[in-house]
């Protein structure tokens, strides 16, 4: 295989998500949750499902990626929904979650997976996409960043996470040429 091909069979294949990625997706979930970007607790057993009424597979997108063993399995998610239910904002799609494993970190998942989003919510008839991070994921708002987001605005210590006080930032960009 040439080494053209073999990137190209290596590289991320983003799809919409359906109910059967559930328990994968939440095992992922809890693999990558961190106080980098998290502000909820850590999940304890018993988990609750990863799809509820209110996380739905419609608002997800998948990667898969080949693992470390060759197979072709779920690397990362982003959930992208309308930020309210009001027809004035309509035109606006926010990245409410993304998540990529610790093996496919720095292979273009995360990438594949906000590029993918943009189209879905063009798609969708959305002229902006926006997403909230914590202030100190310095990783996460490079790669938003990269991707044409810009700060937006910044909540100064909006949250209180291992004994310090942490700002949100907003980030936004455009989905029109």
């Amino acid at each position: 295989m040439t080494e053209s091909a073999a990137s190209a069979a290596s590289a991320p294949v983003v799809r919409r998500a359906v109910l059967d990625d559930g328990p994968a997706l939440g095992e992922l979930d809890r693999a990558t949750w961190s106080t980098l970007h998290a502000v909820q607790p850590r999940p304890q057993p018993p988990y609750t499902p990863f799809f509820d009424e209110r996380h739905l597979p419609q608002d997800m997108l998948v990667a898969e990626a080949v693992n470390e063993t060759g197979e072709r399995v779920l690397a990362g998610y982003i959930r992208v929904v309308p930020p309210t239910p009001l027809a004035c904002n309509a035109h606006v799609r926010q990245i409410q979650g993304l998540a990529v494993a610790a093996w496919a970190r720095g292979r273009g998942v995360g990438r594949a997976l906000i590029r993918a989003a943009c189209v879905a919510a063009r798609g969708e008839g959305a002229s902006r996409l926006t997403l909230r991070v914590l202030g100190h994921n310095a990783p996460a708002r490079a790669l938003y960043e990269a991707e044409g987001f810009t700060v937006e605005g910044v909540l100064p210590g909006e949250f209180f996470l291992n004994g310090r006080y942490v700002d949100d930032v907003m980030m936004g960009r455009s989905l029109t040429p």
